[in-house]
């Protein structure tokens, strides 16, 4: 029994948990602050009268908990801001993976990318966890890649080859979901593995996912092509000059309504530079 008692407090001293003969230390409210690259807004409150942003991206907060990504249900997007999602899911087997990008008003922009086997137990097994500031520009492309054409499009949508003619159903590839969330409004759109679907969103794409490669092996092992859907975007190219297009399928449904966005009271904080060595502050 002695032996026992001194395995588990060993445990517990691994995992760096208090002692549970102190009740009080077991329930102190000392949590840590999750770092800024793993939570960009930083648990932010919302204003009065600031409302969250519907999302309709099939995603519950609990299962953003388990993929270790602050929910984005719970993100208070203001102005100048833009945050961008994108799933990728293979239609065989269990790999998945997130890249979410989210450009702050100050300018600074952040990655959180997670992959791993999304199937079978309660929790995520192999878990890739990547959380990184990323450089200015990548801020400045995201937001221009928050204008492209294809956030007007259908959530859902079917290639129409034109004659009648429509893609067949995909079984081998990846199925991507994508969300973008601005200030009072989100949109999702799913594209299967059909190239030219694909291919219509291949700059939002680039933007969500680009950012995540090229950081971890095991992450970049379920994208051997990378992140430049080069072929995908000929096929959509190619697909609206022959007269075809991408049409509502006939499962898609609205997008979620827009929320009033609350003013602010004073405009962003623009970021400060390092003072240089030796130099004193004013």
């Amino acid at each position: 029994m002695a032996l026992i008692s001194l395995i588990f407090a060993a445990l517990l001293a691994f995992q760096g948990g208090p002692d549970p003969g102190d009740p009080n230390a077991w329930w102190g409210n000392t949590i840590p602050r999750t770092p800024v690259e793993a939570d960009p807004f930083q648990n932010r409150r919302p204003r009065r009268g600031e409302a969250s942003i519907p999302i309709d991206n099939g995603v519950e907060p609990l299962l953003y908990r388990l993929w270790n990504l602050v929910p984005l249900q719970s993100q208070l997007v203001r102005r100048g801001e833009v945050v961008m999602e994108v799933w990728a899911r293979p239609s065989r087997g269990v790999r998945q993976a997130v890249a979410r990008v989210t450009r702050r008003g100050d300018g600074r922009t952040f990655l959180q990318a997670r992959a791993g086997l999304g199937c079978c137990t309660p929790q995520i097994l192999r878990r890739i966890d990547i959380d990184a500031e990323l450089p200015r520009e990548t801020g400045e492309a995201l937001r221009a890649a928050a204008e492209d054409p294809v956030w007007s499009q259908p959530r859902l949508v079917e290639v129409d080859y034109g004659g009648g003619a429509v893609s067949a159903i995909c079984l081998d590839g990846v199925d991507f979901d994508l969300t973008l969330l601005v200030p009072g409004r989100s949109v999702t759109l799913h594209r299967a593995c059909d190239d030219a679907e694909v291919g219509s969103a291949a700059a939002a794409l680039r933007a969500a996912l680009g950012p995540a490669l090229g950081r971890d092996p095991r992450f970049d092992f379920l994208f051997p092509r990378g992140a430049a859907f080069t072929r995908e975007e000929a096929a959509y190219k190619a697909l609206t000059t022959g007269g075809g297009t991408l049409k509502p399928a006939r499962a898609d449904r609205p997008q979620p309504p827009p929320v009033a966005v609350v003013a602010d009271d004073d405009p962003p904080p623009e970021p400060k530079e390092p003072a240089a060595a030796g130099a004193q502050a004013p």
